[in-house]
């Protein structure tokens, strides 16, 4: 789930959601820090257990709920902030809790969560620190005992009780890191003062003076429990750390309007229209698509196109290709919603480069006929070259980005490699790349065909950098803009398809780097002026 982060003014990071962030450097984790092991059930706690996507952890447990009505749970808006698409509002698919038992895999209830409601995201104006909640509705209603909200903020030195199951060290590949029985500790409220990341306004610094007790790691959602007339109260739940090592809470004692509005049905906010984020492929950090050629018939293995500096491991050298490579990668391809329609894999390394254009194809363990008949989206791919003006839109798993190529720049540059022909995007709102966007097609306005493929943009206004790609026109003249997002032609690639999925670099027409075409008629090479011999020496 979220990722434990500081300082706190990082960006929360959301699986496939367009959300830029900064990740800065982990906190030591212990989960329920300077707790124990609980030697009772409380009926209002339970483990918020998502299958997508799914936490990294056998127990399936991300995020700490608690119990308000026998439909309804509140936990932290990052952690039903993890859809993929990043709504606010909306239905889920594969959410659970597991309410009632001291274990994450047993015991007490189990029920699904049909719908999530967010107080905030990042794009909010009044921000998300301090309103870092959510509310889940339940499927089925749950028989456990409901937890109230606090009357009011509890005071500085207020004794409160932590609890939860987040992680017992900070090795994310090591199971026994991941607690299945619920600790808990007791602490006090601190001076918000002792705090330094909290937000301006509704948080709570719970912990100890030292940091020696706090919540941890996929403690989020969590409660801050107060003593009220002989019953536990919720006046937090857990949001993120501080950089003293204390934890900071959302005080939900603040929103209580909000949270008796959706319980009560009297204010519930409207669903967000969800972006049509079919066929995109979720490849950790970058995106790919299904792609075939006038060559693919339905009984070939699927291709997925995405960048040359997305495969795994050495990245082409300049000048070069790598060519028929083992793979072993998960694809999950996204429906309309985001969610993983399949999931295939990818056994073979097709084709890389990242000179004359930045793309990668892969070779799936599924047939066309196979993908489709499970519903997948499969793109075509264009033999057009993009040019200046053309509508396109970029296929990014969290949602789709609207932009129109600005220029096609004779040369584009950025840390010893160089790309011809590239795609400019006109600058605007609409389309505005970041990292995490590589990869991503772009269609033509009939929403089917991969015109080009997105793979940069400038970080910084360096010139020729790595993330800081520069224009090199014809004269040699090096330009670089912050902020300006590029993308790479693709129509060259079907001339060196044939049937079976197959990459053939001799292939007449075929101009891809590393290519040896037939000589044509005229005893030339077709294609000779658009060949790459490799990147120029960077001219500044």
């Amino acid at each position: 789930m979220r990722k434990w982060i500081s300082p706190r003014t990082a960006t929360v990071l959301t699986a496939g959601v367009a959300l830029t962030a900064a990740v800065m450097a982990a906190l030591p984790a212990q989960a329920v820090v300077g707790g124990t092991e609980s030697t009772h059930a409380y009926s209002f706690m339970g483990s918020f257990q998502p299958s997508y996507p799914a936490p990294p952890r056998p127990d399936g447990h991300g995020c700490g709920v608690e119990v308000l009505a026998p439909q309804w749970v509140l936990t932290a808006g990052h952690c039903a902030g993890k859809n993929p698409t990043g709504a606010k509002a909306g239905v889920p698919r594969g959410w659970k809790v597991r309410v009632g038992s001291l274990d994450t895999t047993s015991g007490g209830e189990v029920a699904e969560v049909d719908h999530y409601y967010r107080l905030a995201t990042n794009n909010d104006e009044g921000g998300f620190w301090g309103r870092d909640m959510a509310l889940m509705h339940l499927r089925t209603p749950v028989r456990a005992e409901p937890a109230r909200i606090a009357s009011t903020t509890p005071a500085d030195n207020t004794p409160v009780r932590i609890m939860g199951w987040g992680m017992t060290c900070d090795d994310g590949t090591n199971s026994a890191c991941y607690p299945t029985r619920l600790r808990e500790a007791d602490t006090v409220v601190q001076p918000i003062s002792t705090c330094p990341s909290h937000a301006a306004s509704g948080e709570l610094c719970v912990g100890s003076a030292d940091g020696s007790v706090a919540a941890s790691n996929m403690d989020s959602g969590g409660p801050a429990l107060v003593r009220e007339g002989g019953q536990w109260a919720v006046a937090g739940v857990v949001s993120g750390p501080d950089e003293s090592g204390k934890t900071l809470y959302t005080d939900v004692t603040r929103r209580t309007d909000w949270i008796n509005g959706i319980i009560s049905g009297t204010h519930v906010p409207a669903d967000d229209e969800i972006p049509n984020v079919e066929g995109a492929a979720d490849l950790g950090g970058c995106v790919g698509s299904v792609v075939s050629s006038p060559a693919s018939r339905p009984q070939d293995p699927a291709l997925l196109l995405t960048n040359g500096h997305c495969v795994r491991g050495k990245r082409p050298a300049p000048g070069a290709a790598l060519v028929d490579r083992p793979a072993d990668r998960e694809v999950p391809i996204a429906d309309r919603q985001g969610y993983p329609q399949t999931t295939a894999h990818a056994k073979r390394l097709v084709y890389a480069t990242m000179t004359g254009t930045d793309v990668a194809l892969y070779r799936l363990d599924q047939t066309y006929a196979q993908l489709r008949a499970e519903g997948v989206k499969v793109f075509r791919l264009t033999s057009t070259p993009v040019c200046a003006g053309d509508p396109l839109t970029m296929a990014y798993a969290g949602g789709r980005l609207e932009c129109t190529a600005e220029a096609v720049v004779t040369h584009l540059r950025e840390g010893g490699y160089q790309q011809d022909h590239s795609i400019r995007y006109a600058t605007g709102k609409d389309c505005a790349p970041w990292h995490g966007t590589s990869g991503s097609a772009l269609l033509a306005p009939d929403g089917t065909t991969v015109v080009g493929i997105h793979n940069t943009h400038n970080d910084a206004g360096e010139k020729c950098t790595d993330n800081n790609p520069c224009e090199v026109g014809p004269d040699g003249t090096v330009t670089a803009v912050q902020g300006r997002g590029y993308g790479q032609q693709v129509h060259m690639i079907a001339s060196c398809l044939t049937e079976g999925s197959r990459l053939d670099l001799s292939h007449r027409g075929c101009t891809l780097t590393g290519a040896t075409p037939r000589p044509d008629h005229r005893g030339g090479t077709p294609g000779d002026q658009d060949r790459h011999s490799g990147p120029r020496a960077h001219q500044h």
